[in-house]
């Protein structure tokens, strides 16, 4: 009877606790930082690095939410099929440019220090990449995305005050205006730069 009783209680107790578990933004950025530190740490070859790096990536980054944002307007005048064309290339060239960038890091160590919470979808978390003799410190806040809160995912990066995701919407825009808008000349950008 004890053990039926001990059983219930295990289970009501763990279905509670799963049920209402959601992560707090600034512990999430830490543990994908340590995560990562902890990879960019192993003796290991440069190109298995860059394949773990991808993992992380894909588990922690909103890549098809940045995609369709860095696409700007213009994503509101492409088919179905071109959408899904587009969210396929860019991951690809996230994924590379992301992972081939972090892979030249040697155990980067970054401390979260606070958060704020701009609205029920958004919260920025402020950290710092301390300093090296060959780097001064360097200020890093993370635009986290929790409609989700048990599923938060970074939706930007942004560097001494600058926005790797307006930037790369910016590029975006440029390789478009350049080509009388054409998308077809952004898809061969990023289809070049993932298989170079």
């Amino acid at each position: 009877m004890m053990k039926i009783k001990f059983l219930a209680f295990l289970i009501i107790f763990f279905s509670i606790t799963f049920n209402s578990f959601s992560i707090e933004p600034d512990i999430f950025v830490q543990s994908t930082v340590n995560r990562a530190s902890k990879l960019l740490g192993e003796d290991i070859s440069k190109e298995k690095k860059i394949e773990k790096l991808k993992v992380i990536a894909k588990e922690t980054v909103d890549i098809r939410g940045i995609g369709f944002y860095t696409l700007g307007k213009k994503r509101k005048s492409l088919s179905d099929q071109d959408k899904k064309r587009y969210a396929e290339l860019f991951e690809e060239y996230f994924l590379k440019s992301f992972s081939s960038r972090l892979a030249e890091y040697t155990n980067p160590e970054i401390d979260v220090r606070n958060k704020e919470k701009l609205n029920e979808n958004y919260t920025i978390v402020n950290s710092i990449l301390k300093a090296t003799n060959e780097r001064p410190e360097i200020n890093i806040d993370w635009r986290i995305y929790t409609k989700n809160p048990d599923n938060p995912l970074i939706r930007d990066l942004i560097i001494e005050g600058l926005s790797l995701a307006r930037t790369q919407k910016e590029e975006f825009a440029s390789v478009l205006n350049s080509n009388n808008d054409d998308i077809e000349a952004l898809f061969k950008v990023l289809k070049e730069f993932s298989q170079d």
